[in-house]
C-alpha cells in the first residue's frame, strides 16, 4: 500500500492552488510591465550617459576662447555642422534640457507601471502566497 502522505514543504503541482484564466492574465500582464520597466530602466540609463556627456561638452566650451576657435564642427545627425561657439553652447543646452525632459517622462512611466505592479503583486500574493514568485532575480 502507497503512503499518501507528503512531507512537509514537498511542492506539490495540484496542491490547492487553482490559476483561473483571470489570474494567468494577471500573471503575463505583470510580466509584461515587469519587462517594459526593464526596457525603460535600460532607456534611462542611456539617456543619463547622454546627458553626462552634454554635460562633459558644455565644460569643454567654457574653456573655450571664440577668438581662438571661430567655428566649431558641431555633429548634427551623421554629419559635422560649423557654428560659431555661441551658437554651439546654445545648442548644446537645448539639447541637455530635451534629454532632460525624456529622463523625465521615461521616470512618470517607470513610477505608473511600478505602480500598476504593485497592485498585480498584492493581488496574486493574496491568493497564491508562496506558491507565486513575483520577485525579480538579480
Amino acid at each position: 500500500m502507497a503512503s499518501a502522505s507528503v512531507s512537509k514543504g514537498t511542492f506539490q503541482p495540484d496542491s490547492d492552488v487553482h490559476i483561473t484564466f483571470e489570474d494567468q492574465q494577471k500573471i503575463n500582464k505583470f510580466a509584461r510591465l515587469n519587462a517594459r520597466v526593464d526596457e525603460y530602466r535600460d532607456e534611462l540609463k542611456s539617456k543619463q550617459t547622454t546627458l553626462k556627456n552634454l554635460e562633459d561638452a558644455t565644460e569643454e566650451l567654457m574653456l573655450l576662447d571664440e577668438d581662438d576657435c571661430p567655428n566649431l564642427p558641431y555633429l548634427s545627425g551623421e554629419t559635422f555642422v560649423y557654428y560659431n561657439l555661441e551658437t554651439a553652447q546654445n545648442n548644446l543646452e537645448e539639447l541637455k534640457k530635451t534629454v532632460g525632459n525624456e529622463m523625465k517622462d521615461i521616470e512618470t512611466k517607470i513610477k505608473d507601471i511600478s505602480s500598476t505592479m504593485s497592485d498585480l503583486k498584492s493581488h496574486l500574493y493574496g491568493k497564491f502566497g508562496n506558491n507565486i514568485n513575483l520577485e525579480a532575480e538579480d
